[in-house]
């Protein structure tokens, strides 16, 4: 394989490349102003050369998105497309990454790959509209694959997990909202999904996320615990609307794993995953 990492600044492409090195795989990235996703003429109009195109760039603030949906759009939406079709000349297969929030949250039960989509924020919608068109393919296979996932997070960069370890330090008592239920996903296990899928030609629309679930209550207090900070700060749950968002957050999220794990075998337990991140947590 000969892959190309397009987003080179992002949390989960640093997380791509350390797993593309650790294989000795051969790869290259490129980011801005090479490719820019808000700039869809930037994109090449083929990709001859690479086996595989993982994009692993997004429009990624969700609140943002109510005010610029147009923006987030041409980044999560129409740019998808001019990749796919790009691919398709080369014949080159595309890995992209989609999200929990293309559904409406009011599930019970995890969401399925083939759930139809009900995004209710203009980020969903934004992410709806990237995989609508992978899936406009006349292709009888799909030369694609699309991964959502859910609750990012990494030993680097701006994130959930690095925003709590530094509020235990700082603080005695942190509020967390305790009615919204989902997947995290740690990057770097999420890198190292997509790689073991691609080493098995998936296709199609999957699921990636560690395995099990949890509030972003539960979520924030094994943050704590990991950072020593036990007993230090005080973690209390709270409902959502103590908190209001310009974006509606699902209330549940949690996506199903079932056909991925098939392919790769279990998905990591969050709480492992998370500890294996804390063990390179960036201050």
């Amino acid at each position: 394989m000969r892959v190309l990492v397009i987003g080179k600044s992002g949390m989960l492409a640093r997380a791509l490349v350390e797993e593309l090195m650790r294989r000795r795989m051969a790869f290259e990235v490129v980011g801005r102003p090479e490719v820019d996703l808000s700039n869809p003429s930037t994109i090449p109009g083929t990709f001859a050369g690479f086996t595989h195109v993982i994009n692993a760039s997004a429009w990624t603030d969700v609140d943002g998105a109510e005010t610029h949906e147009r923006e987030a759009t041409v980044v999560n939406g129409e740019s998808v497309g001019v990749l796919h079709r790009a691919c398709e000349v080369s014949g080159t297969t595309l890995v992209h990454y989609s999200s929990d929030y293309v559904f409406n949250g009011r599930a019970s039960t995890p969401y399925t790959i083939d759930t139809p989509r009900d995004p209710v924020s203009a980020y969903g919608r934004s992410k709806a509209r990237g995989e609508e068109a992978l899936e406009a393919t006349n292709a009888r296979e799909p030369r694609w694959l699309c991964l959502r996932t859910s609750w990012l997070y990494a030993p680097w960069g701006k994130n959930f997990v690095r925003t709590i370890a530094r509020a235990s330090r700082e603080r005695d008592a942190l509020k967390v909202v305790n009615d919204q239920r989902g997947r995290p996903s740690s990057c770097p296990a999420l890198a190292r999904t997509t790689l073991d899928l691609l080493e098995r030609n998936a296709v199609g629309m999957l699921h990636a996320c560690d395995a099990g679930e949890c509030t972003w209550f539960e979520f924030a207090r094994e943050i704590v615990r990991l950072a020593g900070r036990e007993g230090a700060c005080r973690v209390d749950p709270c409902a959502t609307d103590e908190f209001p968002r310009p974006a509606r957050r699902p209330a549940y999220s949690v996506l199903d794993l079932a056909p991925t794990e098939v392919i790769v075998g279990a998905m990591t337990p969050w709480r492992e995953a998370l500890a294996e991140v804390f063990t390179r947590l960036e201050a």
